[in-house]
């Protein structure tokens, strides 16, 4: 099939030898870019890879040789409202449905039938393409045979309320906004913040720049950044909310940009070496300066939107029945945003749960982070499943 040429201003991935960049039309609206490494032997088993908020498929790029090395071709595409993909509406008033959580599920299905995969070894998962990768998992799991949910744990899908009929109405649910902004130093949620008209103007035209607000923010999420020292929370109560750092219960005042400013790193600390260096950092940068953020925000438009959200009732009581791992940075708050997700996901969410994992020296953006030891502890999880069959080319 003929896809349009890519745009001549994009300038060439700094990706490591063996791993390459190409466009695939996913026959649902998408031409997908995607990075790929282990492409070169047909017939491996396939894993593939779902980035989160702000990330790329290039946030994936620490840990593709290593899977290829043990054997597997490795897929990681900029996923919709994303870098390089294109056929997503960037308008805050678009298709904000496109977004919504069973078409995010078709994107990744659609990419895999167009690569003639109608299975994979597994999907792996960070941030909202943690939740993505699990949807994949439960919706298809003779699809996706397995599943690693990274930073971002699954508690299941919505519940529908359950022999109610001869009971008496329910208290209405506490404004949990309202609570927030009620306490004695006003807050709000950094979802619902990311909801707003205004969101994707304060991070794409800030007054420090792109450059320095990926850095800033990057940084504050990290184990770099010795103020995340995460809790187990007890309740969704304002107050036990407000025990987050303020990139997840924000100052109700300021936004983003401001909230992540005062944290900007010295650049001795960002320095040759380190695991986001500032050549790294500038293909995030380049690419937000180009697309903005509004792609990305309608994730969070679909997920906070009670109509959109209640679709994903029809799976009330369903779980993920293939072999399942949770990874994360033992300094990421992001295990316990949600309280009680954490402890869902092994009890009831997930059938087959074969390890739970918090890494020491990560914090949220672990696979970039701690890459080896999170390389380590993929490759156990997938060495501890029935060998893959081989596919063979038609």
């Amino acid at each position: 099939m003929s896809l349009p040429p890519p745009d001549p201003s994009l300038l060439p991935l700094p990706l490591p030898g063996g791993i390459r960049s190409r466009f695939v039309d996913n026959h649902n609206g998408l031409v997908m870019h995607l990075v790929e490494a282990g492409f070169e032997q047909p017939g491996r088993p396939c894993i593939v890879l779902l980035h989160g908020f702000p990330e790329l498929a290039y946030s994936w790029r620490k840990l593709m040789l290593p899977l290829a090395h043990a054997g597997y071709h490795v897929i990681a595409p900029d996923q919709r409202g994303y870098g390089r993909t294109t056929g997503w509406d960037a308008r805050f008033d678009g298709d904000v449905a496109a977004s919504a959580m069973p078409n995010l599920v078709l994107d990744v299905l659609g990419l895999l039938h167009a690569l003639g995969r109608r299975t994979v070894a597994a999907v792996f998962g960070h941030d909202f393409g943690s939740t993505v990768a699990a949807w994949c998992a439960l919706t298809r799991p003779d699809v996706f045979r397995s599943v690693a949910m990274m930073s971002s744990p699954f508690g299941g899908p919505p519940a529908l309320p359950f022999d109610t009929a001869d009971q008496p109405p329910a208290a209405p649910a506490i404004d949990i906004h309202y609570a927030l902004a009620a306490l004695g130093r006003p807050r709000k949620h950094y979802k619902w913040y990311y909801a707003t008209p205004e969101a994707n103007a304060d991070m794409w035209h800030c007054e420090q720049g792109v450059h320095d607000f990926l850095r800033a923010y990057f940084h504050m999420k990290s184990a770099d950044w010795p103020a995340n020292q995460p809790q187990r929370l007890q309740s969704w109560t304002a107050g036990e909310l407000a025990r987050m750092p303020t990139y997840y219960i924000m100052d109700l005042d300021q936004d983003m940009a401001q909230t992540v400013r005062p944290h900007l790193p010295d650049p001795d600390l960002v320095g040759p070496g380190h695991w986001l260096g500032n050549a790294e950092l500038q293909v995030y940068a380049s690419e937000f300066s180009r697309t903005g953020f509004q792609g990305g925000l309608q994730w969070y438009r679909c997920s906070t939107d009670p109509r959109i959200d209640a679709a994903l009732r029809l799976y009330a009581g369903r779980s993920i029945d293939v072999p399942a791992v949770f990874i994360a940075g033992a300094s990421d708050w992001g295990v316990w945003q949600t309280p009680g997700a954490f402890e869902r996901m092994q009890s009831s969410a997930c059938t087959q749960m074969r390890g739970v994992h918090l890494v020491p020296g990560a914090g949220h953006w672990v696979q970039q982070e701690q890459a080896p030891a999170t390389v380590s502890l993929l490759l156990e999880f997938l060495a501890s499943q029935p060998a893959p069959p081989v596919v063979h080319p038609a």
